[in-house]
């Protein structure tokens, strides 16, 4: 007989312990020869070697399996123990999952391509139209990397600009005024790692999510880092955070140029930066379109009324600049000859 302590690391305990308890039961029930005691995040076994050997090295799969899908059934855990159930096959095109266990795929080509820079380089800037999926990719990227250890944390970040409106002092702390303009991150978040978990993660500042102007000053090392919304940086301020990469580190950003909330006498700074950085080795460079709306199809419609109405409204300006310099030079020559006259 033989006493051992098996810690669960990176795991969620509510989904792997279930429900009332009922998956421990369950693994309880197939294990009759141990004694088994769970305390948080420490099991503790007491019985004979050579089934311990054969417990623990499942309960390592069942954590691999929770980890994976979010999610653990009484299928799984008897997939795993005892070989029986209907086994779950992995998505090959799968980033990570969500909380419901539903696999996270990119779903058109150029999707795919942020992907890819995302195996090959080590800064993407990923630029297109609402909707196109831009942060919830980047997020499930960043999450796959927290899971596998590739990083050991996810910093996220926009500018606090408001979208065309004035919104005045907001009450409460500094956490409170700036949660509305990180809001979209935390919902993405949400959706890829459960409740617990995530509320785990972000107390030890494993995942971290600030506005653009708290990054002055850092060294991000051993981290994937996002910008979200960089149409609506400076200059200073986009610079400023592409100098905070640090070693081991990736870095994606996103931003979608027809959406700039900036004052119309200052340029974005993301606009600045793909044309100075457009060469610059180890960089990817990834262009989104309305093919690439993966939100309901009235998005893809609404994004082309608009695109449509301003190529009309360019064309409307072109046509009157014309006419105003065609009227310029009639003028011009009529004051000529009644000087000469």
């Amino acid at each position: 007989m033989i006493e051992k302590h098996i810690v669960l690391e990176d795991v969620d305990l509510l989904t792997f312990y279930g429900v009332n308890n009922a998956n421990m039961q369950m693994i309880k029930a197939l294990y009759p020869k141990l004694r088994i005691v769970a305390r948080g995040n420490v099991m503790k076994v007491l019985g004979d070697e050579v089934e311990m050997c054969a417990f623990e090295e499942n309960i390592g799969k069942l954590v691999t399996h929770c980890n994976t899908y979010n999610s653990l059934t009484e299928e799984d855990i008897l997939s795993v123990i005892k070989g029986e159930g209907r086994e779950q096959s992995l998505d090959s095109q799968a980033i990570c999952y969500s909380v419901t266990g539903k696999a996270i795929v990119p779903r058109t080509e150029n999707q795919k391509r942020i992907v890819e820079a995302f195996n090959s380089d080590d800064m993407i800037f990923a630029t297109g139209p609402a909707g196109s999926g831009k942060t919830y990719l980047s997020i499930a990227l960043a999450v796959r990397a927290l899971k596998s250890h590739h990083a050991r944390k996810i910093i996220l970040s926009r500018p606090a600009v408001e979208a065309g409106e004035k919104l005045g002092f907001l009450p409460g702390d500094m956490r409170e005024k700036i949660s509305p303009y990180l809001q979209p991150l935390y919902d993405a978040l949400e959706d890829m790692i459960p409740a617990l978990k995530l509320q785990e993660y972000m107390e030890q500042d494993i995942i971290q999510i600030a506005p653009l102007a708290f990054m002055r000053g850092r060294t991000l090392n051993d981290a994937v880092v996002i910008l979200d919304e960089a149409q609506n940086t400076t200059n200073a301020q986009i610079k400023m955070f592409l100098t905070r990469m640090g070693q081991n580190t990736k870095m994606i950003i996103n931003g979608d140029l027809t959406q700039i909330d900036l004052p119309s006498s200052q340029r974005s700074g993301l606009s600045t930066a793909l044309h100075i950085l457009r060469h610059v080795k180890g960089i990817s460079f990834v262009e989104l379109n309305e093919k690439d709306i993966v939100r309901h199809r009235l998005v893809t419609r609404i994004v082309e009324a608009y695109d449509q109405y301003k190529k009309e409204e360019d064309l409307r300006r072109q046509a009157e600049k014309s006419e105003t310099k065609g009227e310029t030079s009639s003028t011009t020559v009529s004051e000529q000859k009644d000087f000469k006259n």
